[in-house]
């Protein structure tokens, strides 16, 4: 069937190549020439659905052969690979889609497969409580997990079956893709279809709702864009800027090894009229931004010669101090402090470092000193003490007090 062209393919093989495409679109980035291919097969298929008349509108699920149940996600399938189109206008891609999951799920609603509080839901529209809401994405995220479960299980039971199969009979292996859906009209298969599409409304719920904020975005970024005038960028005119920048840093890193590094740029406003094209770096800028005057002070350009003058350009001035300096200004008069207290540390340090070796042996040579001098007063201090005593000795002032005084 592969080598068959799109024409000339039975709906069923032209729906296990489309839905291979999509699963491998689900899985990974896929590339956008398959992308469109994809659905380009699922336009065919939903085509030759519409020709054959597979199913009525006064049918049900119970109605609907095993082998037809598939067929009922070519929308949903063709949906999903629309809104992976990439392109710039991106609100037609999201109105397609969305018109293709709406369809899809007006279908399964009329084949009752939708449940009844999904359909409550979107009979009231986005007017629910909070609660409701919530718990309305709980129970759906129940159903999605509950047929992701039954699904697996389905599958595991096949493999399984066929293994025993393949060991009892020794058959020859079953081809890709027909482990999946068996082709006999079993219950089991039956399940595994009903589970996918129950899978596949849980996810066109939640994409249909993705996609009205994603129009509804959009469509206000368009209405501002045509409000304002502004001109978008093209992607060829960014790649243009883009290989701009990078010629001009190579040809910059070529030549910084051959030229004088200029000298920084600490003005902002300098440096915006640089990156605009307005100034050059090799400019000189000597950074001095006069503070704005306000009131009649700026009439008068600040030169007030008499007091007159003076009381005018008082008036209708700011409660607040004004700055004497701009942000430049002040940034280059802190850096200068900071290169002067660098410098003074440095030179103390220097300092300190080389003068303490030299002044150890004269400071030492003081110490000793100070000692031999406090040494010679003690001694002195002692003497005169013991001759004090010998001259007075003990009780010799008391002699009237004796008996025999």
């Amino acid at each position: 069937m592969g080598g068959l062209a799109m024409e000339e393919m039975p709906l069923s093989a032209l729906f296990e190549e489309a839905r291979k495409i999509h699963l491998g679109a689900s899985e990974s980035r896929a590339d956008q020439d398959v992308v469109k291919k994809g659905c380009e097969m699922l336009q065919k298929c939903e085509d030759m659905v519409g020709k054959l008349g597979l199913f009525s509108s006064n049918e049900t699920k119970e109605d609907i052969s095993t082998n037809n149940l598939k067929y009922l996600l070519v929308p949903f399938y063709l949906a999903e690979l629309t809104e992976k189109i990439k392109q710039e206008d991106r609100i037609p891609i999201v109105k397609a889609s969305y018109a293709k999951l709406k369809e899809f799920f007006s279908f399964c609603e009329a084949m009752e497969l939708v449940p009844e509080e999904e359909l409550e839901a979107s009979s009231r529209g986005g007017s629910a409580p909070p609660a409701d809401r919530r718990a309305l994405k709980i129970a759906r995220f129940k159903r999605q997990k509950a047929a992701e479960a039954k699904l697996l299980e389905i599958k595991e039971r096949k493999e399984r079956g066929g293994r025993s199969k393949r060991a009892a009979a020794l058959s020859t292996p079953v081809e890709s893709g027909e482990e999946d859906i068996p082709d006999d009209d079993s219950e089991e298969e039956r399940d595994a279809w009903l589970a996918t599409i129950n899978l596949a409304i849980c996810k066109a719920i939640d994409l249909l709702e993705m996609l009205k904020r994603e129009e509804e975005m959009l469509s206000a970024i368009k209405e501002k864009q045509l409000k304002d005038g502004e001109d978008v960028f093209s992607r060829d005119a960014l790649d243009d800027r883009t290989k701009k920048a990078e010629t001009w840093h190579k040809d910059a890193a070529a030549r910084v090894q051959y030229s004088r590094p200029a000298q920084p740029i600490t003005c902002a406003t300098f440096a915006q009229d640089v990156l605009e094209g307005r100034a050059s770096v090799s400019q000189g800028h000597e950074h001095k931004h006069q503070p704005l005057i306000f009131g009649p002070a700026s009439i008068v350009n600040g030169s007030l010669s008499t007091e007159r003058e003076r009381m005018i350009a008082q008036v209708f001035q700011p409660s607040h101090r004004m700055p004497t300096m701009s942000i430049e200004d002040a940034g280059l008069t802190e850096m200068n402090i900071m290169n002067d207290w660098q410098e003074q540390t440095k030179k103390a340090i220097e300092e300190a470092t080389t003068s303490w070796h030299n002044d150890r042996p004269l400071r030492r040579k003081e110490e000793d000193e100070e000692d031999e001098d406090e040494d010679e007063e003690a001694v002195m201090k002692a003497r005169a003490f013991d001759d004090w005593k010998d001259d007075n000795p003990r009780g010799a002032g008391n002699k009237k007090l004796t008996p025999c005084g």
